[in-house]
């Protein structure tokens, strides 16, 4: 379900920026100035993507990210109260973010680029932390790959030849 190549056509997408940062190189004749935005695509229905875009001009780097965003689009599980199936850690360069579910009407209790994520995700209920390293960038492909490697109750019953109501208990 989740391995397939996802359309974005088929999605009516929002995107959020996370970060745009000024870098620069510096060259014979000066230093030339470039943008690089963090983006976060979803559809606030279980598909969510990150994205880096890098330009001379900000409104450039956006459209760049969001198009990259786009193309790794993943589709997550989320059980009936709009939550994680279960918690989860996720680790990326020295950022961690632990994912736990939450019961309905919690709400998103999160730090701001791992918030960014489970917003345009369509999670509505949920508790994470950082851990480690505070780089947005970091903390945000650590929260994708959480939400990226969590199987649904369903995929962990067919995974292991056994019934959902068995796996459930």
């Amino acid at each position: 379900m989740r391995h397939e190549i996802i359309d974005p056509n088929q999605f009516e997408l929002t995107d959020k920026v996370v970060s745009i940062k000024r870098v620069s190189k510096t060259v014979k004749g000066g230093r030339t100035m470039r943008f690089t935005a963090l983006v976060v695509v979803g559809d606030g229905n279980g598909h969510v993507g990150a994205g880096l875009g890098k330009a001379t001009e900000i409104p450039e780097a956006i459209r760049k990210g969001k198009e990259d965003a786009m193309k790794k689009l993943i589709c997550i599980p989320m059980n009936e109260d709009a939550s994680v199936p279960y918690d989860f850690t996720g680790k990326f360069g020295g950022a961690s973010v632990l994912l736990r579910r939450a019961p309905l009407g919690t709400g998103i209790i999160a730090g701001g680029p791992a918030r960014n994520v489970l917003e345009i995700a369509g999670i509505k209920n949920i508790r994470a932390k950082s851990l480690g390293s505070n780089n947005k960038q970091n903390v945000v492909l650590a929260t994708l790959e959480a939400l990226k490697q969590m199987k649904s109750p369903e995929e962990v019953a067919r995974l292991r030849g056994k019934s959902v109501e068995e796996i459930l208990g």
